[in-house]
């Protein structure tokens, strides 16, 4: 890492369960067990009853919000500081990584916080602000509603933020892939793309994976172990503990 110009890191669920947030599955839990996740996140299931769909985010936000990145959150953050060509790619919508410090942090499946017109054609973007509101709000654009700011079944990832992690996995040094399952196209590709270049790559996961028989290294932990550990050996100035 320390020799390596351009350093990929790809982020998933694992990172964020960590810290207490249930993965996307998981949270079908209470109220919402007798849902299926295609009834809660798909542009059908909004049409259907977007009430149901928006407090089921909203839950999802507030369970977000009383979070606090993790010890891995912080060490990718360190990690970002001290290597210059490191860029940060996440599957997660929680926004945890960028308050624990990490910049420039690409989304490939959106964003809890951010709203966007349900109208195929204006997707006007805006800050959800209002996590108590059991009705989604209006478009200030053009009227329709407002859904929540992420990727759901059946839809493509946002073509900017796909292109640049698919420009940064073809030509980086290393990669960490990283409580990630490996499974979701087309991010699980990106780990394909660089072990296709010859570029070094690292797993990060307690669990194994597709990936776990092909990398160059495992780490066959929780990131919030193994993560600081690296941040130690390569940075020793600032600590994992800079960043809160």
């Amino acid at each position: 890492m320390a020799a390596a110009r351009q350093v990929l890191v790809i982020s998933g669920a694992g990172v964020s369960a960590e810290s207490g947030i249930p993965t996307f599955r998981d949270a079908m839990q209470g109220l919402w067990s007798r849902y299926k996740p295609e009834d809660l996140a798909t542009p059908a299931a909004f049409a259907r009853q977007p009430e149901v769909v928006w407090q089921w985010y909203q839950w999802r936000r507030r369970l977000v919000v009383d979070a606090q990145p993790n010890p891995g959150h912080r060490a990718l953050a360190g990690l970002q500081d001290c290597l210059p060509g490191m860029l940060l790619v996440t599957q997660n919508v929680d926004g945890l990584h960028q308050r624990a410090g990490s910049k420039d942090v690409i989304e490939l499946h959106g964003n809890l916080f951010e709203n966007q017109c349900s109208a195929s054609d204006c997707r006007h973007m805006a800050p959800n602000t209002d996590l108590e509101a059991t009705t989604p709000p209006l478009c200030p654009s053009c009227g329709a509603l407002m859904r929540p700011g992420v990727v759901w079944f059946g839809e493509g990832l946002p073509e900017a933020a796909l292109a640049r992690a698919r420009q940064a996995a073809s030509g980086c040094q290393l990669l960490l892939s990283v409580g990630t399952s490996a499974v979701v196209y087309p991010a699980a590709d990106l780990a394909w793309m660089v072990k296709r270049t010859g570029a070094v790559l690292v797993e990060i996961n307690p669990e194994t994976t597709p990936l776990t028989a092909v990398a160059d290294f495992v780490f066959p932990g929780p990131a919030g172990e193994i993560l600081p550990a690296i941040l130690r050996a390569l940075c020793p100035e600032p600590s994992d503990g800079a960043h809160t």
